[in-house]
């Protein structure tokens, strides 16, 4: 199994429009070969100190069945729509993709 945790900073003030976005591919995704999981998430207000937040991160847990399924999302033709409707929202992303230790 492979897990993916994509943090994506978003410009100021377009959180809930990058959500929109995001949340009407979801379903596409999770009819994809191979995907378990795929969804966002936001940091959620806690008093743990050790806790970084920030509003205009949000992160993407994913868990895909195989490398190959994961590549096999990354270039269909959903997820190039999606890519081209939030290019202008997206300050940088920061993309783990991890595997059992």
């Amino acid at each position: 199994m492979i897990n993916v945790i994509a943090a994506l900073r978003i410009k100021d003030g377009r959180v809930a429009e990058f959500l929109e976005i995001f949340k009407a591919n979801v379903p596409n995704v999770l009819k994809e070969k191979g995907c378990i999981e795929y969804g966002p998430t936001v940091d959620l207000a806690t008093d743990l100190a050790v806790q970084e937040k920030d509003a205009n991160v949000v992160t993407i847990v994913e868990k895909w069945n195989s490398l190959e399924d994961l590549k096999a999302h990354l270039v269909a033709p959903h997820m190039q729509a999606y890519s081209a409707k939030v290019k202008g929202l997206l300050e940088a992303r920061s993309i783990k993709i991890l595997g059992a230790a």
